[in-house]
């Protein structure tokens, strides 16, 4: 299943299983990190296994969140359950899973680096000295910093990670001065040539439903959608915190 490879390439702070369930926790760093993965067999009956996801949630002081794919039975029997989409983390609580070839052709000045520069914090994390969270999640692994410099100014980023055969894409951004210049594209085309040195030979993106920016640069790029997920979260009174 290609969420657990995503799952690979966004590594949280802390991570528990119940049976193929994961349970992930990186101090509210975004929902991939910190909401339950909920593919496969959580080994116990699903009141259970949402219970166990509550309490994890609580423990670590964020809200109870599932992630689960979209259109199967698994969202329906949640929906019995009293669960409802997580629309607070909209617009992206609903994203579309796409699959494509690596992208090639010119840079645009883009380069990928072995570590970070401050100006690569600032645009992918928010700041140029960011927390342990996104240090821990945006740096772990097999990772490629790319950037993009026009006057001395950090005018675009990108961030690749290698799993397996999988080129996992994400955080690229443009700063609104520089855009329409193709610098998305050459950062793409950039960490495509990275990844296929490092012996990837796809790509694999994780993308709001609502961006559609984006979307339409990476249909060009020809990728395709895989599957979509959404998150889902209890609705008021059906995940109660337990008294201690």
């Amino acid at each position: 299943m290609l969420e657990l490879t995503c799952s690979q390439a966004w590594t949280p702070l802390h991570e528990s299983r119940i049976g193929d369930w994961r349970l992930r926790w990186a101090d509210g760093f975004t929902a991939r990190a910190n909401s339950a993965l909920a593919i496969g067999d959580p080994g116990k009956p699903l009141p259970d296994a949402l219970r166990t996801v509550c309490d994890f949630a609580h423990d670590h002081a964020i809200p109870p969140v599932v992630q689960v794919i979209q259109n199967t039975s698994l969202e329906d029997a949640i929906a019995t359950r009293g669960w409802v989409h997580y629309v607070e983390h909209r617009p992206a609580h609903e994203v579309r899973v796409l699959t494509g070839p690596l992208s090639h052709g010119t840079s645009a000045g883009a380069v990928i680096l072995d570590e970070p520069t401050s100006g690569w914090w600032e645009m992918t994390a928010g700041g140029a000295d960011p927390a342990e969270a996104p240090r821990h999640v945006l740096g772990t692994g097999k990772v490629g910093f790319g950037v993009v410099e026009i006057d001395g100014v950090t005018a675009g980023a990108v961030r690749g990670a290698v799993v397996g055969e999988w080129l996992h894409i994400a955080r690229l951004e443009v700063r609104p001065e520089f855009r329409r210049r193709g610098l998305a594209r050459g950062l793409m085309n950039a960490v495509g040539a990275w990844g296929a040195a490092q012996g990837a030979t796809g790509m694999l993106l994780q993308v709001a439903v609502a961006n559609s920016g984006a979307l339409k640069l990476y249909e060009s790029l020809g990728c395709t959608e895989h599957h979509r997920y959404r998150y889902w979260a209890p609705a008021p009174g059906a995940c109660e915190d337990r008294p201690s």
